[in-house]
């Protein structure tokens, strides 16, 4: 047994511990409005990819939310946010929701993109 006293570490000290927000106490799964997390220690990450135009759209509404709105936000909160707007939005509208109709598109789109079996082997001229 050790004589030392147990000291808390930076992570006890530093970072706000994000609560089970989805269950009570009974361990019953109670509904609760989606939002995204603060700035917090996470837990898991992902790897997002961005084209170029992507991320510079990103950081000019980071840059607009400092100038014109004040918040001074990162990167990874204004992502958090939009994902938790858009998983509010497909919960309450399902079908009818942004992301079901912009994905749905996209659908669309890259399907009347591909060549069909119909138009036959395309000839290559040497």
């Amino acid at each position: 047994m050790s004589r030392r006293a147990r000291l808390p570490g930076a992570s006890d000290l530093f970072f706000r511990k994000t609560a089970d927000l989805g269950t009570d106490r009974g361990g019953a799964t109670r509904r609760v409005p989606r939002r995204g997390s603060p700035r917090v220690k996470h837990d898991t990450k992902i790897t997002v990819y961005l084209s170029q135009q992507e991320l510079i759209a990103l950081e000019q509404a980071r840059l607009t939310l400092r100038a014109e709105h004040d918040l001074r936000v990162d990167r990874g909160r204004l992502v958090r946010e939009a994902v938790a707007v858009m998983l509010a939005d497909l919960e309450a509208s399902g079908p009818e929701s942004v992301l079901v109709r912009r994905l749905s598109s996209d659908d669309e789109e890259a399907e009347q993109a591909e060549p069909t079996d119909a138009d036959g082997p395309e000839e290559t001229v040497a």
